[in-house]
This record gives C-alpha cells, sequence and structure tokens, in this order.
C-alpha cells in the first residue's frame, strides 16, 4: 500500500481493500478508535433503516468501518478482498475447499459482499466494489497498515489464497515465519494511479515489494485462525499508552527491521497490531 492522492484510489481483484470491525457496542468502540488513531464518524446507513455502519474516516478520506455485532459474536477485524465478481468467487472459495458463511448479497449502492471461511478456520470477506472501491487512506499514522494471516497451517494456506486469488508467496529477510503474499502487478497499479514515485520511494525495498498485499504465518498457541490487521502510527509507545488509558491490553511489544510494534487488544477484546515504520539503515 501507499500514501492517498486526490484520485480514488482502486483495487485490483485480489488485493485486500477494505476492513471493519463487528463490535458489541458500537459507541464504546467509536470512542476508543476514535482517540486512539484519530478518527471521526458517519452513519452510512439511510435514515430510518434498520441497523449501524459507522464509516470512520481520517482527514476526510475512508479509514474502515465499525457495525454491531450479531447475539454472541465476538468482537473482531475483518478483512475484505477485493473481487470481480462476488457470486463467481464465492463459487471457487467452496470448489477450494473453503465455506461461504454468507452468501453474496449486496451492500447497499456501496458494492456486493460474501463471507467466506478458508479451509484452516479463518474467516474472510470478498467486496465487489460499486460507488465504494475500499480503503481511501493507508500506511498514514492512525490508518490501515495491512492485514496479515495467522493461521495453523501456513502451507496450506499459501496454496488455498494462491489458487483462488493469484498470490505469489514470497520470503524476504526479517519477514517472520511465513511469507509476504505478492499480488504480481500491484505496485505497477498503483504507480498508474495514487502513487506514482512507489518504485523511486522503495528502490531500497527487495524486488517485487510494490506488489506486497500482506503476509501469512504461523499464529500464536492456541490463537484461532483470522486475518489481523496492523495500523500505522507515529509512535508506537505513546499509542500503547493511550490504548492503556482507554481501557485496552498491550499484549506484547516486538521490534523487526521495518517496524516498532506492539499486539493490543481493545476493551471490547478484537486484537489489532499498531506499527511505527522504521526504516533499515
Amino acid at each position: 500500500m501507499a500514501e492517498h492522492d486526490a484520485q480514488p484510489r482502486t483495487y485490483p481483484a485480489g488485493v485486500p481493500c477494505w476492513i471493519d470491525t463487528v463490535q458489541p457496542d458500537p459507541d464504546s468502540a467509536r470512542r476508543f478508535y476514535g482517540e486512539l488513531l484519530g478518527w471521526t464518524f458517519d452513519e452510512a446507513m439511510p435514515p430510518g433503516a434498520p441497523g449501524s455502519y459507522l464509516i470512520a474516516s481520517l482527514d476526510g478520506q475512508d479509514a474502515a468501518a465499525i457495525a454491531p455485532g450479531r447475539a454472541g459474536d465476538a468482537a473482531v477485524w475483518n478483512t475484505y478482498i477485493a473481487v470481480d465478481d462476488a457470486d463467481d468467487t464465492a463459487t471457487e472459495v467452496s470448489t477450494a475447499g473453503g465455506r461461504v458463511v454468507d452468501e453474496p448479497q449486496d451492500a447497499g449502492p456501496g458494492g456486493r459482499a460474501a463471507t467466506c471461511r478458508d479451509p484452516f478456520g479463518a474467516t474472510f470477506h470478498l467486496w465487489q466494489a460499486r460507488d465504494r472501491p475500499g480503503t481511501q487512506v493507508v500506511n498514514a499514522p492512525g490508518a490501515w497498515n495491512f492485514s496479515d494471516l495467522h493461521t495453523t497451517d501456513p502451507r496450506g494456506a499459501t496454496a488455498f489464497y494462491a489458487g483462488l486469488f493469484g498470490w505469489v508467496a514470497t520470503d524476504y529477510p526479517g519477514n517472520g515465519d511465513g511469507p509476504i503474499m505478492r499480488m504480481p502487478g500491484y505496485g505497477d497499479h498503483l504507480a498508474s494511479t495514487v502513487d506514482p514515485g512507489i518504485h523511486e520511494r522503495q528502490a531500497f525495498a527487495p524486488a517485487g515489494f510494490a506488489d506486497a498485499i500482506g503476509a501469512i504465518e504461523t499464529g500464536r498457541p492456541g490463537e484461532p485462525a483470522h486475518w489481523h490487521v496492523t495500523f500505522s502510527v507515529a509512535d508506537r509507545d505513546a499509542s500503547a499508552d493511550v490504548a492503556r488509558r482507554l481501557g485496552a491490553t498491550v499484549l506484547s511489544t516486538t521490534q523487526t527491521p521495518w517496524a516498532q510494534l506492539a499486539l493490543v487488544r481493545d476493551p471490547q477484546g478484537a486484537e489489532f497490531t499498531i506499527s511505527q515504520f522504521t526504516q533499515p539503515d
């Protein structure tokens, strides 16, 4: 991903494009994430319509959303992957050994969505965009950085998603125990649309890194398989202190050659990571 520019950001099929969180108490979540990440919110549901879908904005650009959970739902962050046709891709999910949890349905004029589960238990969502192409601000402090898959079977999951979306698994130094997943041509798409300087800016990075769309890694012992969301912050330690003050739990802090990280559990139980970018020497 790369910095937002003036024209709308679009996502080729196979690229993660949107995130939202399901929360038992959306109003409490709005206060927590609003203060932690600097978001403001607008209700996407028409007046009088049942339910709620709060679009979070950062500097006037769509950043994420908060939705109320159904009875018994745990708080969780969700990742959506862009597709050209949600119905066709949902069929392919079943053929590849996954499961369609919620069949494709229209989400108003914004697009068409489906909820799926991979063969190892991780839930992911399909998004066929219409009026709402996806997140419009990324990698800036307070914005979505990327989503990684935490799974019990990285090898099997890699094969599943590569077959479904055309991702290419690439091992880069310092990327942990699983591969970085790349969508070939995504860097060129960014260069020709919202980020013309991406290749020059990433000249220090390994070949093909501009195509990176996430990673697959082994989850912690006892951790359910899930797509895990990371947000960029300007200062990891300061943001971790804010999260604690707002009632969250900082589960761990780590450092990689690329970033200072903190794993956080929000007050209602949804886990996410905050990341302060640190460019290698």
